[in-house]
């Protein structure tokens, strides 16, 4: 049995400093200091902490901390460079790690309220994610460099609404859009395309906006904070997408699903892309899952649940749209289309 104890403790003590590495670096995320060294190429504590503009006490001991972890090396006495595994986590570096960073304080965050409002049955819903302050201008870029390629190389590749759409010069709508990934990455991909989105985090439609304009899209793209139920606009609507947030509404599908058909023009279609949760629950056990399980748990904080494919399917098919189910991801996420065939 102690032969048995010492190895569960082992492997928990390595799951344990797995958790505290990410979170070392989310700080140098969150405060641009991976940015920052690797502006500098090297950089003492006082140059990182101006460039960075963070105070120098917290700047030392944060370097101390990444590079116990292997995140920044030492050149010489109190001089630091990234080491490669460092520079994996700059937030706009190329296949960047920044995501699960984000992931591990946005579940640390989430398990404290949920292991709270379990007492309760409370279920504060999405204001959840704005209690922290550093958290929530992550979101957005978290679920851009998660999600993004995986539009870009399957739900684009099989789902063919988005080619139609751009054929006709056709207006496509994203609500709940974030920081407005989905909507830049069509607009680069479909040049006819013209897009609005609309979310209900003045934080993430700021973003949005500031990204747009950036990469050169501020005219064929728009945002706007808004209430989902309350969406209406006057133009007929060739594409509505909902990214992983239907589910947020859920408990008002009827309305949701109304506001989605009122608003299609004939041939215009309403993308879904969910989580795909399993119908077995021994399917939770597998790696590819097991994340989806907690989060699911998060999800019940914030007043929600995930969904099966075929409950989208049924909902579009309740309010006159056709439905077809395309997975992706290995089957962990499905994007269910409902078209306006009359």
């Amino acid at each position: 049995m102690s032969s048995q104890n010492d190895s569960l403790r082992q492997d928990i003590m390595r799951r344990a400093q797995g958790a505290v590495s990410l979170n070392i670096a989310y700080i140098g995320i969150a405060n641009g200091l991976f940015a920052a060294v690797d502006q500098l190429t090297h950089a003492s504590v006082p140059e990182l902490a101006q460039a960075a503009g963070m105070n120098s006490g917290y700047v030392d001991r944060w370097c101390d901390a990444a590079y116990a972890f292997e995140f920044l090396e030492e050149i010489e006495p109190g001089v630091f460079r990234l080491s490669e595994m460092g520079r994996a986590f700059i937030p706009d570096g190329p296949g960047t790690l920044m995501p699960f960073a984000v992931q591990s304080v946005l579940a640390a965050h989430m398990a404290e309220r949920a292991a709270g409002l379990m007492r309760t049955g409370e279920r504060p819903g999405e204001s959840v994610l704005a209690e922290r302050e550093t958290i929530l201008p992550w979101f957005g870029p978290m679920l851009e460099y998660q999600f993004g390629p995986l539009l870009d190389k399957q739900v684009l590749e099989q789902v063919p609404v988005f080619r139609d759409v751009d054929s006709r010069g056709g207006l496509a709508v994203d609500l709940g859009c974030g920081n407005g990934w989905y909507l830049r990455r069509l607009a680069r991909r479909y040049p006819n395309l013209r897009g609005i989105g609309m979310d209900g985090f003045e934080e993430n439609v700021n973003q949005a906006t500031r990204l747009a304009e950036t990469e050169g899209f501020g005219d064929r793209l728009k945002f706007a904070v808004g209430d989902l139920n309350r969406f209406h606009i006057e133009e007929p609507v060739d594409l509505i997408a909902m990214n992983r947030a239907l589910h947020h509404v859920w408990d008002q599908k009827e309305n949701v699903f109304r506001i989605l058909r009122e608003h299609l023009k004939p041939g215009g279609a309403a993308v879904i892309w969910e989580p795909n949760w399993p119908a077995n629950r021994g399917d939770l056990r597998s790696p590819e899952r097991r994340a989806m399980a907690f989060q699911n748990l998060t999800e019940h904080v914030q007043g929600n649940h995930f969904l099966r494919p075929e409950e989208i399917a049924e909902q579009f098919r309740a309010v006159g749209l056709k439905p077809e189910v395309y997975f992706v991801a290995d089957g962990r996420d499905a994007v269910v289309t409902g078209t306006l065939t009359d």
